[in-house]
């Protein structure tokens, strides 16, 4: 397999699945939809995707996806193709289209996910990976161990400068490891980025000559290339040590060439992921397309969170975790640290702990630190509360009679 890219899907179809799995192999290589004499057996056999796979599931009485062939039995099915990495090379907006191009849209489909990927060392070699994963963020973040706590400016949108630079001196005070911007937040009207820029890292820069520590602040740099550039550079100006992109705002183009700039660690929010997975018919699942990502130089990929606000399922969510944090293959690590959000608060804690096995992640919680009845800084205690009880062991109740931060914060998180 050493110079062959694998992929995995879960098929429903109308038609013969073997004629099926034929059918993709061809559109997504070599073939089209009618024999041509200049694909020859040769040039098949070094050029065309292989089926390497194909496991019969269950048959149902109707498609999944609209536009199918009229049939009256449709099969599932896992399928596995392969590629040679010569018919893309190095490059990952051609890889993307090679595994997730127009297979989707087939008229023998009535279903399609792409469950796997496999990437060989000779493919991935080509690529840098993420510049600092867990240990460099650890170090810029003065984080040696333990989870590194986190939040998101809020409300995500509205603030001035100057008042989003008064939330991060509130959530200094009650010593958080990590800050964000929401993703809406870039370079709007009333909050400009320079400004927000230079006026955020007053504070945070104040603040680490007391501390002796600099908390991290994710600045969301989203925008054209230029100005994702000079935005960087202003961050690292400043002695910031973070900036963030959307990474389905972007694409890889984008990504790749920021991780190619940057001197900070990337970190990558993943907006948009619903109309990617939420369909279980259709798209991707998380495990196979966080590995661009990750050849493309992200740091830090958003997992969702455990008992979230949205859709997501927490086996669905851990399984994300766990994949952000396995190795891209044996010979490509590639760490990055996943980022558990989404209606998080203290409550979640130990079951994050106790299901990926480890506190290499970054924890946010918005509602859950900005509501704390006794303020900001009482909110960032009782989510650290909650954390020592976790990785030490005990109940939050336990905890909480020791902590009055977090047995206030026990009366309002749900």
């Amino acid at each position: 397999m050493s110079d062959r890219v694998h992929a995995t899907y879960w098929m429903e179809t109308g038609g013969d699945p073997a004629r099926t799995a034929e059918v993709i192999a061809g559109e997504q290589s070599s073939g089209t939809f009618v024999a041509l004499a200049t694909e020859t057996a040769e040039l098949k056999q070094r050029s065309g995707a292989k089926v390497e796979r194909l496991e019969i599931l269950d048959v149902v009485d109707r498609p999944s996806l609209p536009g199918a062939m009229a049939s009256d039995r449709y099969t599932r099915a896992t399928l596995e193709l392969s590629w040679p990495v010569e018919n893309f090379g190095p490059s990952l907006p051609n890889l993307m289209s090679t595994i997730a191009g127009n297979l989707f849209e087939l008229h023998q489909v009535s279903g399609l996910r792409i469950t796997g990927l496999q990437l060989p060392f000779g493919y991935t070699s080509a690529f840098r990976g993420p510049a600092f994963g867990i240990s460099g963020t650890r170090r810029l973040a003065g984080v040696s161990e333990g989870p590194i706590i986190g939040t998101i400016i809020k409300p995500s949108i509205g603030l001035t400068a100057e008042e989003t630079a008064q939330q991060v001196r509130e959530l200094i005070a009650g010593d958080i490891d990590f800050i964000k911007d929401d993703e809406l937040q870039a370079d709007g009207g009333r909050c400009p980025f320079e400004e927000r820029a230079r006026a955020v890292m007053r504070v945070v820069n104040d603040a680490a000559d007391r501390r002796g520590r600099k908390v991290m602040v994710a600045f969301n740099i989203t925008g054209d290339l230029d100005e994702m550039r000079r935005r960087h550079d202003l961050v690292l100006e400043l002695g910031g040590t973070c900036v963030m992109v959307c990474l389905n705002s972007i694409g890889l183009v984008g990504v790749r060439e920021i991780a190619r700039h940057a001197q900070l660690p990337l970190h990558g929010h993943r907006a948009g992921w619903g109309t990617l997975y939420r369909a279980p018919a259709l798209g991707w699942d998380y495990a196979p397309w966080q590995q661009l990502w990750r050849l493309a130089g992200v740091d830090h990929l958003h997992v969702n969170g455990l008992y979230n606000k949205f859709s997501e399922s927490n086996e669905s969510v851990i399984a994300a975790a766990r994949a952000v944090l396995s190795p891209i293959n044996a010979d490509a690590p590639m760490e990055a640290m996943p980022v558990f959000s989404s209606g998080q608060t203290g409550r979640q804690a130990a079951e994050t702990y106790a299901a990926i096995g480890c506190a290499d992640l970054i924890h946010t919680a918005g509602g859950g630190i900005f509501g704390h009845p006794a303020g900001v800084p009482a909110g960032v205690e009782a989510l650290r509360a909650a954390w020592r009880a976790a990785m030490a062991g005990a109940s939050l109740e336990d905890e909480a009679s020791r902590n009055t931060a977090l047995k206030t914060a026990l009366g309002f998180w749900r």
